[in-house]
Parts: structure tokens; sequence; C-alpha cells
């Protein structure tokens, strides 16, 4: 062979290996990539080629497929849309998907590996691919109440079971029906970006998405990281906390809005039942920015890793307080921000004795014949305090909630403890400000539900000496527990 010859030989070699190595690149390294690349359009027909399996609730679908005309032969429908969006998410063929939609998509669409064994046995007898199911632990007719109670007001429920973390509501609202724009026309183009200019951003999961000053409500955190850390120890004692209380470093001085004698030296019990600002304001004080952000944190603040398996915004207590900051964040102000989801966990911990059982929306993932592929295990994120300063908390709420602001909860035949909260809203409160309410159940074998209810007025025509997180929020914490414990 002549030298050019090999030289091209040689060439040849070269193009051929080098085209190998991009095919064997292009298989097996960057086949998930290109497989889930937005633009790649035969997966995309692909996986609306044939039913999608359903997200389950109270052992029914709240989901559906339904055969359309076009490349894309089902699109997804939803059964009460508006109420389980901000659990189902939505799954378009325009936008994509979100939420449990978005998460378990492989497995809803049929292309996971878990179903490995159930798609050959499909293809060997002819039989069509089919998705999995999503089994939720969301119990109907508790997020039925919540949807409800929220109606026309912007904001969110959150119910748990304190000893597994099982979320039982998560509710947000306005909220939207993911049906309107699972297709691909322009009908659907129109109706999702309507949603999207809709000043109310009724897009956004407010329970898991969005913080807000949670105000009153986290006066219990604070009442639990007094006691753990010894600055009270007993809850009936005076205090030495001055009516109006000035703010260490400040001229400032913070007022209460329940005008009670009961407030001036409160003891904690007072101060939780008549939610006494000067009473938090000199605990968080006296406790410093350290001990109050490492209680905050055994409460779950301050995780930026908290899926459901929908990832969560992470609620903040802050790191660089100076001392009139530390003292606001005693009465829920300040710098601290919060999801809804992250004050329920705080309120759940509580009526668990301090044990804080991360939160889960999934219980069990199935195969299209109804076998399980996965089941939720309980776990246990943290002792928060220790069970005997949750139940001196314990002891409060349910002062709290026979004998002061957190009436509106009471279930005839059920111990409750409450909380109620109003949080500053705006640059000097020029806003409306928010409602909250946070509250458990207990029965013989522990506490079957813990609930944050969160209410933004604005613009629901409400005047501002209405706002009260018990008159408010505190009725709809009730019927969600009614729902849990009245089976």
């Amino acid at each position: 062979m002549n030298k050019p010859v090999r030289h091209i030989s040689v060439f040849v070699g070269v193009l051929i290996l080098a085209l190998l190595v991009q095919a064997t690149w292009v298989q097996f390294v960057r086949s998930d990539e290109l497989s889930n690349h937005k633009d790649n359009k035969r997966v995309k027909i692909a996986s609306f080629a044939q039913p999608r399996g359903n997200i389950i609730v109270g052992g029914q679908p709240v989901t559906g497929s339904e055969e359309t005309t076009g490349d894309y032969k089902y699109k997804r429908t939803f059964k009460d849309g508006e109420m389980y969006a901000p659990v189902t998410g939505y799954s378009s063929q325009l936008y994509g998907n979100s939420q449990l939609e978005f998460v378990n998509n492989k497995l809803l669409s049929g292309t996971d590996d878990k179903l490995f064994l159930q798609r050959t046995t499909d293809m060997l007898t002819g039989k069509k691919p089919r998705g999995g199911d999503v089994v939720t632990t969301i119990d109907p007719k508790a997020q039925e109440a919540a949807y409800k109670g929220l109606g026309k007001y912007k904001g969110a429920v959150v119910a748990l079971d304190p000893r597994t973390g099982k979320i039982l509501a998560l509710a947000s609202t306005p909220s939207y029906d993911p049906s309107v724009f699972s297709g691909n026309t322009l009908k659907d183009q129109e109706a999702y970006k309507k949603l999207e200019a809709d000043k109310d951003k009724p897009l956004v999961n407010r329970a898991i998405k969005e913080r807000y000053p949670p105000g009153s409500t986290f006066k219990i955190l604070t009442a639990a990281a007094a006691l753990e850390h010894g600055i009270v120890t007993d809850i009936n004692a005076k205090g030495n906390a001055p009516v109006p209380y000035p703010l260490p470093l400040s001229t400032t001085k913070v007022r209460n809005d329940v005008q009670t004698d009961e407030c001036v030296n409160g003891s904690l019990m007072a101060g939780l039942q008549w939610s006494c600002n000067n009473v938090f304001l000199d605990l968080a004080d006296k406790l410093g920015k350290d001990k109050m952000r490492e209680t905050a944190e055994k409460f779950g603040f301050n995780n930026k890793d908290l899926f459901i398996p929908n990832g969560t915004v992470e609620s903040i207590y802050p790191k660089n307080l100076d001392r009139p900051q530390t003292a606001l964040t005693g009465m829920g102000q300040g710098s601290l921000d919060s999801t809804p989801l992250q004050i329920a966990m705080m309120t759940a911990a509580l009526a668990n004795d301090g044990k804080l059982m991360k939160p889960y929306l999934v219980e069990e993932l199935r195969d299209p014949n109804l076998n399980t592929l996965e089941k939720h295990k309980p776990e246990q994120m943290s002792q928060a305090v220790s069970a005997d300063t949750a139940k001196k908390v314990q002891q409060m709420m349910e002062n709290t909630a026979k004998n002061g602001t957190g009436k509106a909860a009471l279930i005839d035949g059920v111990t409750v403890g409450a909380k109620t909260g109003t949080a500053q809203h705006g640059v000097n409160n020029e806003k409306l400000p928010y409602a909250w309410f946070v509250s458990y159940a207990k029965q013989a074998d522990g506490s079957p539900v813990a609930v944050a209810v969160f209410i933004d007025p604005d613009g629901s025509g409400i005047d501002r000496d209405e706002i009260h997180g018990g008159a408010l929020a505190g009725p709809i914490a009730k019927k969600v527990m009614e729902a849990i414990v009245k089976k």
C-alpha cells in the first residue's frame, strides 16, 4: 500500500472511530438529556400517545385522560381542578408539568424504569403502554374544608398528621383549573397567559412557595425556646416585661393588641393566652439571636432541602440580627419569614411532644396493575424540643383555646390547642395585615391533625379593624380539624 492510500485509510479509520464514540455518547451518556429536552417533539408525542396514570386522593382519581385530535393523542383532565391544583399541579402539552405531575412524570407517563417489567410484559402481550399511579396522603374532606373555607381570600391552608408527617390538606387560593390549558390549542395558550398575568398569582402555590411574616403564631416557638433554654421554668410565674415594651437600643415602644392588665409583667401562660407582645419581645431579647435561631432551625427553619416530594421555599430565621431585630422575631415580626407549611410543621412538632416528622404528600407509587412499587416510611426530622417543653406549650395553647384568643377552633368533645396571629404587612404597616391561625386537635392516641391557616385580606374589601386571625382564619382551622377527628 503506497503512502497516500495509507494516510487516507488511517484518516477514514479515525473518522469511523469518532462516529462510533459520538454515537455511543449520544445513545448512552446523553440519552436522558436528549429524551427530556424541551424541543424533542418525538418524545413529547410519545408521552401523550397513551392515557396517563392517575393521581389518587381518598382512593379515587382526581385526574384523567381524554382522547384528542392532532399529534398528541391524549390530554390531561382534572376533577375539582381548582381545589386540587396545589397538590397535582398541571400537565400541559404546551407548558409541561408542575407539582406531582412534574415530580412523578416518568411514572405517570409509563416511562419510569420501575415499570420496566410491566412494559416488557405489555410488549409481549400486545398491550399499549400504561402509566402508574401516585397515591397521595390528602384527606378529601379536609382538603374541601380548607379550599371552601378560604373562599374569596388569598391564602393557604396546610394540615398535617403530627404523628407521621402526612399532609392531610394543602390548599392555596386563588387557584386555577389545570384542565383549561392542558391541550395545545390557541384557547389553551390564552387561558395560560391570562392566569400568568393575573396580579393575584393563581399559579403560585402559596402553601409551599411563598413566605410571609408569621406574626403571633411564632410566639409558640418563642415560648418553647424560653422553656428549653431555661429562661422560664414556671409558666405561671410573673415576668418583668412592661407595657408598652421599650424595644432594646431604640426609642420605639411596642404596644399590645389586647388591652389587659394581665400582660403587664405577665407570665408565659398569660402572655400566650392574650398574645402579649411585651412578654415575647422580652423573652427573645433574653434568649439572644443564636438561641432563637437554633430553636427555629430545629423546627425546620433555614432548611433549603425540604422536599415533600415537591420542592419548597426555605423559611427564614436570619443569622445576622441586632438586639431590636432579635426581639421583634419573638413576636413573629422583623426579618422573619415563613411558608404556611413551615408554620404547620412548627405546630405539629409541639403537638407531637416535640418530635418533628418530615412532611410528605405521597403515600405510595403503584404500577398499572395496582401493585405497590414504593411505599413511604415516616421519617423523623428532629427532636425540636424536649417532650416536657412541648407539653408545657400544649398546656398553654389549650388554655388559649379555652380561655383566650383561640376559642374559634374549639370542638365539642375534643381537646384543642390554638394560637392566633396578625402580622404587619408593608413599609410602616401601610398594607392590610395578614391573618394567621394555628391549632391542633388531640385524642387518646395523640394528635391526628395540626393546622396552619394563612389569609392575605388584600383586595377582599374587609376593613382593617376586622382583621383578626381568630375571626378570619380560626373557623377554617376548626372545619379542617373536624374533617379529620369526626369521621
